[in-house]
């Protein structure tokens, strides 16, 4: 202590050298000391001197410091006073230090502290290490630190914590610890870690640190929540921003869905302090990043389909078309929802289907216009609403058509009740604010992008322009506002619409042209001299002229591309006409534009060039000087190579279709031969089952024919009136049982073979004909004497009889012939369907071989193929190893001969005789 009290007098009282000298002896007291009390206390008093004497501190003490958080670990509250010092002697973070020399110094002073801390890599890994211990005054300290370091020198301490074991994943505990003001400073940490470094933003992410911080969000009330949400959302922005692999994680984790609930606000807001402003907007921003148009296209969809099924998109619409939002809020909800819709069918249907609540209710789309070509609305604003219609058009036909149809004739609302999209546009294109003009002709021509039917449509608007004269068509309409020397922003915006309109649509140009005052006006505006300003004018007129003869199909006369490109020769020259075109890409605004789809300017006077018709210029500017430097008859060849090639890509296509349906049949022949085996295999088995039946009924058959002869045979030495006919009463009955039994059997049989019928009659072509007059041939003789014998059975007639008796004899063997006779038909019908169905399944068996032969016959070409080759290998290799051998021979022969021979040639050959050598004695030991 007296020790301590001597240093403090000398700091009171001594001069500056004193203070150097104390430090010195306080280092010294660090280095030498054994008792770890006096360590302690001289490293406290180190802390007290490091903010007010930092230069000194750090010069003499860094050394030691570091020493005493190697060897003390031990002792808490040694290893804090040493942290606490060294953070004091890093951190720019001195209030006192409010002149911009002084705080450049600070800069300049931390960042050569933290490159002499950093110098040795061990230094940033104790420290990691000693985040892990859960003591507060251990661990705080530790993380301000890292957090200096970072923020003095991120990449290379970003570098040796990336390569450090478990680095990123020990500052990931960080959010983990219960105490909110470590949390919190990690959620700091993790912003510097983070920022810029790809490799540990993939990290982080998979370290669960997407739950986590949503969670923290979560619990400190979203957006009402403190500038702790904030830092959260800063945090996810590095994560997630330029980074695809970390955006894809986010969306497959449904991360995206438990954003919806930070856009629950409503009217019922009384107000909006500052931080729940900054939240978010933060908050939007982050939802931006996910469906930004520079992310690859397939992860921008699959985000935005994601948004709209979670309902994100629907609440954010609520927040748009709520009342009592801030401006800038509004605005960025503006942009947000813009991007959430850009090229998504789904999301762009549901937007044009939202409602203002108003009374009556108006669509989204219609009150966000009316911002638009308000000049009393804020820039942003307007701008804001100008990107919303753009994205809400992109890729979209159907909105495109949608928008155009409100300008048709038979569309338009006569009672004037309701104002539509298109109404809007035209009055903005008209009104006296060049920038409505601008708005309105940009958001009118993206309905004509890439759409030629709807250029074609909107040639039939009309306008009528005064009371008493006659209606004239829009195209004439700008044209007529662009002679009339309006200012700049308003002409640049009209020749952008034309020029789009009348880009790859001969019609629009033939309107276009019909009017013998455009081309006389074009040519004069860019033959003349004029400043700086009107440049720019100059070149869009080019532009439009050179559009004009790209695209003309020379259905005027007096406006053939050949004539016009005369013109340009007599009154303006090519090379002239050429620089002026050239006029519009060299625009110093033209290279903003092309950047982001975004229309973003600081001011009203820098929105000159649209996003997309940068890309139409760039398109069109080479093939328009290609135009004007050909030849009438180059163009007639290149009109007949155009028509040779699209009758080539005609043939092409319709052969591509051909294969596509040859591959598609051949498939479906494929199937069916695999399901007519499986059939064939089952009805064969009918078939046998079938034939085996029909044995057993002639079978019996006969055996009732035997039967009865034998009867007869005896009816002379029989006079029982208990016998009909030499049959006992008893076999009679027995019969007539069979014979039912028969009859239900073969009705059985009948519902199967009708089955049998409807699967053969899908497999069949044609319809089966009637019996052969051989079938009958062969059955009727047969037949015939089996009726004989019954008929002579019949007629023998028996001694000691009445004739009652024997006519009663005579009706029953009639009925029993009958019923034979009938069941033999039937029996023989049987026989004749299952003849032909088998004769029919065995055509189908060998249409199927066929089939399956000539598949088998590709595949023993290709199996020869496949040997063919294999062979070829096999004696490449031997040729190989041939070579490998001469090499070695011939390298044995230039050593002999004392020729150098490359050592690593030989190493490399010795190495691998040895790995060989050494897998052989491998294989022996095993």
């Amino acid at each position: 202590m007296n020790f301590l009290r001597g240093v403090m007098g000398g700091q009171s009282a001594g001069p500056q050298h004193t203070e150097a000298e104390t430090i010195q002896k306080l280092c010294d007291r660090v280095a030498s000391s054994t008792l770890l009390d006096d360590r302690r206390n001289a490293v406290r008093a180190l802390k007290s001197l490091s903010k007010k004497y930092r230069l000194e501190v750090g010069i003499q003490a860094m050394e030691h410091l570091i020493h005493v958080l190697q060897t003390d670990r031990s002792d808490s509250e040694i290893i804090a006073y040493a942290l606490d010092t060294l953070y004091n002697i890093i951190s720019n973070d001195e209030e006192e230090e409010v002149e911009e020399n002084s705080t450049r110094q600070s800069e300049d002073l931390g960042s050569q502290f933290t490159e002499i801390f950093i110098k040795q890599p061990e230094n940033v890994t104790l420290l990691l290490s000693l985040l892990e211990e859960f003591d507060f005054h251990v661990r705080w300290p530790g993380v301000r630190l890292l957090t200096s370091l970072l923020k003095q020198l991120g990449p290379p301490v970003q570098q040796i914590i990336l390569v450090s074991p478990m680095g990123v994943s020990k500052l990931m505990d960080l959010l983990a610890d219960s105490r909110e003001i470590i949390r919190n400073d990690g959620v700091l940490l993790l912003q510097a870690l983070t920022r810029s470094n790809g490799a540990i933003q993939k990290i982080v992410a998979f370290e669960n640190a997407f739950e986590r911080l949503l969670d923290i969000i979560t619990e400190e009330g979203n957006s009402d929540g403190g500038i702790v949400v904030e830092d959260c959302l800063i945090l996810l922005q590095n994560l997630l921003k330029n980074n695809n692999s970390n955006q894809n994680f986010f969306k497959e984790g449904s991360y995206i869905q438990r954003m919806k609930a930070w856009f629950e606000v409503g009217d019922e807001n009384p107000g909006w302090s500052a931080q729940k402003v900054t939240n978010l907007h933060l908050m939007l921003q982050l939802v931006r990043v996910l469906v930004s148009p520079t992310n690859p296209p397939g992860a921008t969809s699959s985000c935005q389909k994601a948004m709209f099924q979670c309902g994100l998109l629907q609440q954010l619409c609520t927040i748009l078309m709520a009342t009592g939002i801030p401006a800038d809020i509004l605005t960025e909800t503006i942009n947000t929802v813009s991007e959430v819709i850009r090229g998504c069918q789904v999301n762009q249907d549901y937007f044009a289907s939202v409602n203002a609540p108003s009374n009556p209710p108006r669509p989204a789309i219609v009150v966000l216009l009316m911002s638009m070509v308000n000049e009393r609305q804020p820039f942003v604003l307007r701008c804001a609403v100008l990107y919303c219609f753009q994205c809400f058009l992109y890729k979209n036909e159907k909105g495109q058509g949608e928008i155009v149809a409100t300008l048709l004739p038979s569309t338009i609302d006569a009672t004037g009740n309701s104002v539509s999209a298109g109404q809007l546009l035209c009055g903005g294109l008209f009104s006296t604010d060049s920038l409505s003009n601008w708005c309105a002709a940009v958001a009118l021509a993206h309905a004509l992008q890439g759409n030629a039917t709807q250029k074609e449509q909107l040639l039939r608007v009309q306008l009528a322009t005064s009371i008493g004269n006659p209606p004239v068509s829009l195209l004439q309409q700008c044209t007529n506002i662009l002679s009339q020397g309006s200012k700049i922003q308003t002409r640049v915006g009209l020749l952008m619409l034309l020029c789009t309109w009348l880009s790859n649509c001969p019609i629009a140009v033939t309107h276009f042209l019909h009017n013998s005052a455009n081309v006389p006006f074009l040519t004069g505006q860019i033959a003349e001299n004029l400043g700086e300003e009107e440049q720019l004018v100059q070149g869009l007129c080019a532009l439009l002229l050179g559009i004009s003869i790209y695209f003309n199909d020379n259905s005027l006369e007096n406006y053939t591309k050949e004539k016009l490109k005369q013109l340009i020769e007599k009154r303006i020259g090519k090379e002239n006409y050429i620089e002026k075109l050239g006029f519009i890409s060299k625009h110093e605004l033209y290279s903003r534009a092309s950047q982001k789809p975004q229309p973003n300017f600081p001011s009203p006077e820098y929105m000159i060039f649209d996003h997309e018709f940068t890309k139409l210029v760039k398109e069109l500017e080479g093939v328009i000087t290609k135009a004007i430097y050909k030849s009438s008859e180059e163009d007639k060849k290149e009109e007949e190579v155009k028509k040779t090639l699209e009758q080539h890509d005609n043939i092409v296509t319709h052969y591509k279709n051909m294969i596509r349906e040859q591959d598609l049949q051949l498939e479906e022949l494929k199937q069916q031969v695999s399901t007519l085996k499986c059939q064939n295999e089952q009805l064969q088995t009918a078939v046998t089952q079938q034939a085996s039946q029909i044995q057993q009924h002639k079978d019996q058959y006969n055996l009732l024919k035997v039967q009865l002869g034998k009867d007869n045979h005896h009816q002379g030495s029989h006079s029982d009136g208990a016998q009909v006919n030499g049959i006992q009463p008893e076999e009679i009955s027995r019969l007539r049982e069979e014979i039912e039994e028969l009859r239900s059997h073969q009705v059985l049989l009948q519902s199967q073979l009708a089955e049998k019928d409807t699967v053969i009659e899908n497999l069949r072509s044609s319809q089966v004909s009637g019996m052969s007059e051989q079938a009958l041939a062969t059955c009727s003789p047969r037949d015939a004497e089996q009726v004989a014998e019954l008929k002579q059975a019949k007629s023998v007639p028996v001694e000691g009889e009445s004739e009652l008796v024997t006519a009663a004899k005579t009706t029953d063997v009639e009925g029993r012939l009958s019923a034979l006779l009938q069941e033999t038909k039937e029996l023989k019908n049987e026989i004749k369907a299952l003849s032909e169905e088998r004769t029919a399944i065995q055509k189908q068996l060998d249409s199927s071989n066929s089939t399956i032969a000539i598949l088998q016959t590709e595949k023993d070409k290709l199996y020869l193929e496949v040997t063919d080759s294999k062979k070829e290998q096999d004696d490449l290799l031997v040729l190989l190893a041939d070579q490998d051998q001469k090499i070695l021979s011939l390298k044995s022969k230039l050593k002999d001969l004392g020729h150098p021979v490359e050592e690593e040639d030989e190493s490399g050959d010795q190495e691998d005789d040895d790995d060989e050598l050494d897998d052989g004695d491998r294989d022996q030991d095993i």
